[in-house]
């Protein structure tokens, strides 16, 4: 006998953010070849239509839209014409980030403002924005990428932590409203990713050493592994799962 168990999104469509570089690129690859229709955002023109060209060759319709994350203004039009497009969202990607090394002596406050602004705020102006059509379908998966920055600190880190910490209470306080709506909001906390946004922020050196060696796997995290994880939680695997951190570590959190 042969079995089987794949994971299919068809007739789903998914909106990802911080789709141009690293995770976000992985995400929308893996949420295109489980059958889902794209809508995708980030700064990068270019590199945002590199990433929808390569999942409109696996058949996915894909539609973009450039947007400044830490322009409320521009969240907003942005949510308005996704939804001009595809008429609703049944699975939303939190997964834009930034994170601006800075002690908290030395944090500059305008600093402090930009990386809340595309930490947490964005994520809400989005949940707000595509969530009443995921309750109107009673259905919906709301993902948002958050940081094992979010659970243990790190020096340089005290506004990128508390980013993120913030958006994985945002993510329960999701459950705990739009549960009852048969919607799942989940937050995904993996460790280092190798990325470029993580290798700045961790270039080789003894820091980076010491946090490898509290690494039980020996190594970071991958992009795809990232993108697996959501699109477990954008599947029906799912549906009991609400309101949970993954953290995504190679066994980090438990030494």
């Amino acid at each position: 006998m042969t079995r089987t168990h794949t994971i299919s999104l068809e007739g789903k469509t998914a909106f990802i953010s911080g789709a141009s570089k690293g995770i976000g690129v992985a995400i929308a690859d893996t949420l295109a070849r489980a059958g889902a229709d794209l809508a995708l955002t980030a700064r990068n023109e270019e590199e945002l239509e590199q990433t929808a060209e390569a999942a409109r060759k696996v058949g996915a319709r894909v539609w973009t839209r450039t947007a400044e994350m830490a322009d409320a203004d521009d969240v907003q039009a942005l949510g308005e014409a996704t939804l001009a497009e595809f008429g609703n969202i049944d699975i939303l990607v939190n997964n834009a980030g930034l994170t601006i090394p800075q002690t908290i002596l030395d944090t500059d406050i305008k600093n402090f403002h930009t990386i809340i602004d595309v930490n947490l705020l964005a994520p809400l102006l989005l949940t707000q924005i595509f969530a009443p059509g995921m309750i109107e379908k009673k259905q919906g998966k709301i993902v948002n990428i958050s940081s094992r920055g979010a659970i243990r600190a790190f020096q340089g880190g005290v506004t990128y932590s508390a980013s993120k910490a913030g958006l994985q209470m945002m993510t329960q306080t999701m459950a705990l409203e739009f549960g009852p709506h048969n919607i799942q909001a989940n937050a995904i906390a993996p460790t280092v990713t190798n990325t470029p946004m993580g290798d700045s922020s961790w270039p080789p050196g003894k820091r980076r050493d010491t946090k490898l060696s509290r690494i039980p796997t020996g190594r970071f995290a991958e992009s795809e592994e990232v993108a697996n994880a959501v699109l477990f939680f954008a599947s029906s695997q799912s549906d009991f799962v609400n309101g949970v951190e993954m953290s995504l570590d190679g066994g980090e959190g438990a030494t």
